[in-house]
C-alpha cells in the first residue's frame, strides 16, 4: 500500500503544521563555556540543565539541520523508562546493584520528563499509559514471560508488571491469535515533534542560542569547527546519536541503524470499538524483528520496525523518505496483528537512524583531559535515556560527583564496529536470521529458533 506522503521528516511535524522555520546559523568564531553539538533531546536535555544548574554559562549549541530534525522529532513516542541493553553486560564492568541503580534511574526518567514539561508548559500529548508486549505463538510466549521473569529477579517492584493471559490481553487489544501478554506499567505515550520542539523553546528561553544550518566538520579539544565559523570552548558535548558516524573520526563508534514508521489515516469509532485500545497503551511485540506503536491522540496508529536496517557506509536517509519495500513490510505487520485494519489509508510513512554501540549498550561519558563528553548509542529507547544523559552530562561537565555520575554506564568504552563491507553484512544478515526465524516460529517451531541466537552472537546483539 502506498502512503499518502512520505518523508518530509515525519508525521509528527505534519501533525503540528509542518518543519520549523531555521533559527539563524552560527554567526562566525564564537567562544563559550560549553559547547554542544545536536539539537536533538540529549542536546537540549543537557543545555537544559546545565543552565538550570549555573546560569551564568555561556552554552551554544551547533545543529546541521534543525533542533528536532533526527531521532528525536521521528521516533514512536515511547517515554518508557526502559532498560533493553543486556544487565549482564553493565554487572561485568561494575556490580548487580549498580545496574539496579542505574535501572531505577531509567525508570525515573518518566516521572522527570512529565514534571519538566508541565512546569516549562510544554503540551507534547503526554499520556500515562502501560507498555504492553504481545505474544502471537508459543516461542514469542516463552520469550515474553522471560522477560517478565527477569525484569523481577532484577528487583523491578511487582506493582509495575503484569502478565496477562490470552483472554485479558485481547481485552486490552485484539490482537489477532495473541497468546497472552507481558506488562509494564507507568510509561506514557508522547508527540516526539512537539515535546521536541517545546524542550528547544524552553531552552532558547533560558538564554542558550541554538545556531541552526551549521555543520560541524571536526570536534577537537577546546575547538569545534563547523561550515560557519570555529565555536572555542572549555567543554564540548557530543550529542550525535544517530548521526554520529558522519562526524570525522567517529566513523565506525556507533552504526546508524534504521527504523521506519507508518502512520494510518484517523479510524472511525467502529473500528476502534472492534480493536479496543482504550487504555492507549504502547504496544509491542516478541518477535525477534519486533514492532512498535501507539494509538495517537487524534486516533490514528503510528505502527514502527527496522524495515532496511542499515545504509552501506553508514549512510542516512534524505529528509525521512524511506522505501516502498519497508512501508509493505510495516503494513503488513499492521493487518497481521489487526486485521480490522485491512481498509485502512496509510497517511504517512517515514524513517530515521538510531544509535547502536558495537555491544548494543548506550553510553555517557566525560574525558577531562580532552573536555569532551559525550551520551548515546541508545538503541531505541532514546525519549527517556536522553533525559538522563542530559542530568548525568551536567555532572560530568560541571565536575561533581553524584549519584548519577556513577552509574555503570558512564565512562564505558567499547569496541569499534568493524569496517565495510563487514558491518553491512554482519547487520543484514542478523536481520535476515530473524525474518527466518521469525516465520519458522510462526509456523509453529515451538521455541526460539536456534538462527535468532546465532544472529545475536554474529553481532554481540
Amino acid at each position: 500500500m502506498q502512503a499518502k506522503h512520505n518523508g518530509d521528516v515525519s508525521f509528527w511535524y505534519a501533525d503540528i503544521g509542518g518543519v520549523p522555520a531555521y533559527r539563524p546559523s552560527l554567526p562566525g568564531d564564537i567562544e563559550a563555556d560549553v559547547c554542544i553539538v545536536g539539537a536533538g533531546y540529549t542536546g537540549l536535555w543537557t543545555a537544559y540543565y546545565l543552565k538550570k544548574a549555573q546560569p551564568a554559562l555561556r552554552i551554544a549549541i551547533v545543529e546541521k539541520e534543525f533542533a528536532g530534525f533526527g531521532a528525536s522529532g521521528r521516533n514512536g513516542g515511547w517515554l518508557s523508562g526502559g532498560f533493553s541493553w543486556s544487565r549482564e553486560k553493565y554487572a561485568k564492568t561494575s556490580s548487580r546493584g549498580a545496574v539496579i541503580d542505574m535501572q531505577r534511574a531509567m525508570f525515573g526518567t518518566v516521572d522527570e520528563v512529565i514534571a519538566v514539561t508541565e512546569a516549562e508548559g510544554i503540551d507534547a500529548d503526554i499520556r500515562r499509559v502501560d507498555n504492553i508486549t504481545v505474544a502471537t505463538n508459543a516461542a514469542q510466549l516463552q520469550r515474553a514471560r522471560a522477560e517478565y521473569e527477569e525484569l523481577l529477579s532484577w528487583e523491578m517492584p511487582p506493582e509495575r508488571l503484569a502478565f496477562l493471559d490470552a483472554r485479558e490481553a485481547r481485552q486490552r487489544i485484539a490482537i489477532d491469535k495473541v497468546l497472552g501478554a507481558f506488562v509494564v506499567r507507568n510509561v506514557a505515550r508522547v508527540q516526539p515533534a512537539k515535546l521536541v520542539q517545546g524542550l528547544a523553546a524552553a531552552v532558547v528561553r533560558l538564554g542558550v542560542p541554538i545556531y541552526e544550518q551549521t555543520q560541524v566538520l571536526a570536534i577537537e579539544k577546546g575547538k569545534v569547527a563547523t561550515t560557519r565559523g570555529i565555536v572555542r570552548a572549555q567543554k564540548i558535548v557530543r550529542a550525535t546519536e544517530g548521526f554520529t558516524a558522519g562526524i570525522p573520526g567517529y566513523e565506525r563508534l556507533w552504526l546508524p541503524l534504521n527504523s521506519a514508521i507508518v502512520v494510518t489515516e484517523k479510524l472511525p469509532q467502529k473500528l476502534w470499538d472492534a480493536i479496543g485500545w482504550n487504555g492507549y497503551e504502547v504496544l509491542g511485540d516478541a518477535a525477534h524483528t519486533y514492532c512498535y506503536a501507539q494509538r495517537t491522540r487524534e486516533g490514528r496508529i503510528a505502527m514502527g520496525g527496522r524495515g532496511v536496517p542499515y545504509r552501506f557506509g553508514s549512510r542516512t536517509d534524505v529528509r525521512g523518505r524511506t522505501q516502498q519495500a519497508t512501508i509493505d513490510q510495516l503494513h503488513e505487520v499492521l493487518t497481521r496483528l489487526l486485521p480490522q485494519t485491512k481498509g485502512a489509508r496509510l497517511d504517512h510513512a517515514w524513517c530515521g537512524t538510531l544509535g547502536v554501540p558495537r555491544d548494543w549498550c548506550t553510553t555517557s561519558g566525560f574525558d577531562r583531559e580532552s573536555g569532551i563528553g559525550w551520551a548515546g548509542g541508545y538503541v531505541g529507547l532514546g525519549v527517556s535515556s536522553s533525559n538522563l544523559s542530559g542530568r548525568t552530562l551536567r555532572d560530568l561537565v560541571l565536575g561533581h560527583d553524584t549519584e548519577l555520575t556513577r552509574l555503570p554506564w558512564v565512562d564505558r568504552t567499547v569496541k569499534k564496529w568493524e569496517p565495510e563491507p563487514l558491518r553491512w553484512l554482519g547487520v543484514h544478515t542478523m536481520y535476515q536470521l530473524y525474518r527466518i526465524a521469525d516465520r519458522r516460529e510462526a509456523n509453529g517451531l515451538g521455541r526460539t529458533s536456534r538462527l535468532a541466537a546465532f544472529a545475536d552472537r554474529l553481532t554481540g546483539h
